[in-house]
């Protein structure tokens, strides 16, 4: 079993991956095709993580009403969420309350990944450092759309840097909760925390993030070969890494 420090500094890895993604784009100055294709690959990764990960482990371990019952209250979850988002919006400004649902669908990507690598380092040490590292590449696309998003919205420089490293709090709060609450609370516990985080991702996924993808006006072609190679992308990693 790891000790909470080292699983801490193992969650740092993900969150690694989405800093890299956001200071590229601070980099370098791209097109809005550009932004789109790359928020079509985030969109690839998040579907990957949830069909090829989460969902199989979850079905092989919880019974149906339960997973559905949790995904739903996910599902509702965010809902909350963006009405959340769209009132911070409306009171500080900055950014639209679609950049703002991107951020949340990568910050529920990352939310993911403390759960599992919280649960996980409490079984193993060596289980928590193969899910931290199986998630570092792949979250690169999540944090370069994020940020050139709200770069093309005009958010001011200062503000996204703030808002790049805030990915580090849902990473952390993930990993604190699959250590600490539900390490031995049971399969069924721990199952349903993973159901209700497939439900906020999948959503704010699907309902948010690919049509703010969709926006720029990337030709189809170019949004399907992106959010086809996340999808690989992932789904590659995760079964040659473990």
């Amino acid at each position: 079993m790891s000790s909470y420090l080292t699983v801490l500094a193992i969650a740092l890895l993900p969150v690694g991956g989405n800093v890299l993604g956001s200071l590229t784009a601070e980099m370098m100055r791209v097109s809005p095709w550009i932004i789109g294709a790359a928020l079509h690959a985030a969109a690839g990764v998040a579907i990957a993580v949830v069909s090829v990960d989460m969902m199989p482990w979850a079905l092989d371990r919880l019974a149906v009403w339960i997973l559905v019952a949790a995904f739903i209250v996910g599902a509702a979850f965010s809902i909350l969420l963006k009405w959340g988002v769209e009132w911070g919006r409306q009171r500080f400004a900055a950014g639209s309350a679609g950049a703002w649902m991107v951020y949340m669908a990568v910050a529920a990507d990352l939310l993911s990944d403390g759960l599992m690598i919280g649960a996980g380092s409490a079984v193993s040490s060596g289980l928590g450092l193969l899910l931290g590292l199986s998630q570092v590449v792949a979250n690169v696309p999540g944090g370069f759309a994020a940020m050139a998003n709200f770069a093309d919205e005009g958010v001011k420089r200062r503000t996204r840097l703030l808002i790049a490293g805030s990915f580090v709090l849902p990473v952390v709060l993930g990993a604190s909760i699959g250590f600490w609450l539900l390490r031995g609370a049971g399969e069924t516990l721990e199952n349903a925390a993973l159901a209700f985080i497939v439900g906020v991702l999948l959503l704010a996924t699907i309902e948010d993030l690919v049509p703010q993808a969709d926006e720029p006006g990337a030709a189809r072609w170019i949004s399907t070969i992106a959010f086809t190679a996340g999808f690989a992308f992932f789904a590659l990693l995760s079964t040659y890494i473990g």
